[in-house]
């Protein structure tokens, strides 16, 4: 049975962290059932400095949470670099990358891991395929990434409705020599999908609900973070 590892980047997360990983604990060890719970896991959280508040929760309740390792940001600062410290550092065999904030729908966990048993190197929950949803984002935030998900979809061979979704999983060897370019935002997850299809890799994606964060500020720069999505949204319509 393939190992799973989690990949999570935080900032300034706080208690909320806790809710988070209590969320994820519930489906990989009871609620995902056999298929879940016999696989070996673990959880890599990847911050960018020491006084990140995100800290001080989890190292008081680790105890919690079998499986839970701290990793700094070894590029720099920001979660593009986080994603990629995560992606290197952890060596399981399938690879879910997730947000802090609780935003993402851990339910579908085990239909994600079965359709990579059947053999989907790459499972992309969608928002804009039929049963999915989106709920409570931003006007233009949410229909910029729609757009370019419907428009990838209709235009492109890549049939998938959702190209920016950051929320994925990844079978280790499509990450293997893959050098990782973006610098900035969650462009990460766009660019290894990308990757991936036009070196022949099985994508699939599955129907997923997406929240708001109903905490804190979100951290999501509409504008300044649209030209590292677009590089890659253009090379897959015009390769």
């Amino acid at each position: 049975m393939p190992s799973l590892g989690i990949v999570i980047p935080v900032y300034n997360e706080g208690e909320q962290i806790l809710k988070t990983l209590d969320a994820l604990y519930r489906v990989i060890s009871n609620e995902g059932g056999k298929s879940v719970s016999r696989l070996h896991w673990a959880i890599h959280l990847i911050y960018d400095t020491d006084d990140d508040t995100t800290l001080p929760p989890v190292k008081r309740e680790l105890a919690r949470y079998p499986g839970l390792t701290l990793l700094k940001n070894k590029y720099g600062r920001g979660v593009a670099q986080a994603l990629k410290t995560g992606l290197e550092e952890a060596k399981e065999d399938l690879i879910l990358v997730t947000m802090a904030d609780g935003s993402d729908e851990y339910s579908i966990i085990p239909q994600m891991l079965k359709l990579a048993d059947e053999g989907a190197d790459i499972v992309c929950p969608s928002r804009y395929m039929k049963g999915g949803k989106l709920e409570g984002a931003p006007f233009i935030k949410g229909n910029l990434s729609r757009l370019a998900g419907l428009g990838t979809y209709f235009l492109s061979g890549l049939k998938i409705h959702d190209i920016s979704n950051s929320y994925r999983l990844y079978n280790r060897k499509v990450l293997e020599g893959m050098k990782i370019e973006s610098e900035a935002g969650f462009a990460v997850a766009t660019e290894i999908t990308v990757k991936a299809y036009l070196k022949g890799f099985k994508i699939v994606e599955l129907p997923t609900t997406w929240k708001e964060r109903t905490h804190g500020k979100s951290n999501f720069k509409t504008f300044k973070w649209l030209p590292h999505y677009l590089k890659w949204y253009l090379k897959i319509l015009f390769r």
